[in-house]
């Protein structure tokens, strides 16, 4: 309880910083979860640059425009994959229409539960959690090839 008292206080003082590094941190976390549980790579086929990729793109990306991520997101890691830009596209427009209603299936119904059914100091915690499972699920559908 120690922990979260003090990210309650972080987050108060610093909120827009403590936003992106809660966001980078649970991009990581889900990549993570991605290679280890789904693709089950183990330690010595993890791979840590994809990793910080999936980090740095929390930080940079989704924890300040998170309104068009989702758009952006795929053919972005296309891209920094190394991609052409013909064989993003073509990536772009099998997955994109899977994640949209995927992430219209997930985050109405997390968020309607949230509101209603969650003490108001725990609906970031409940937010968080499912974001974790969803970046694990945005880094496996973004690095399938």
């Amino acid at each position: 309880m120690a922990l979260w008292r003090a990210y309650q206080r972080a987050l108060t003082a610093h909120p827009w910083k403590v936003q992106v590094l809660t966001a980078g941190s649970l991009m990581g976390l889900g990549d993570v979860i991605s290679q280890q549980l789904v693709e089950r790579r183990g330690l010595w086929g993890h791979q840590t640059g994809r990793t910080l990729t999936m980090v740095c793109l929390g930080c940079g990306f989704v924890g300040g425009f998170a309104p068009c991520f989702l758009g952006c997101f795929l053919p972005l890691v296309g891209t920094l994959n190394g991609l052409s830009a013909q064989d993003n596209w073509a990536k772009l427009r099998r997955d994109y229409p899977d994640a949209l209603i995927t992430n219209y299936y997930l985050w109405p119904t997390v968020q309607l539960a949230n509101f209603y059914l969650v003490p108001l100091h725990y609906r970031l915690a409940v937010v968080q959690c499912v974001a974790v499972i969803w970046n694990a699920y945005l880094s496996w559908k973004a690095h399938r090839l």
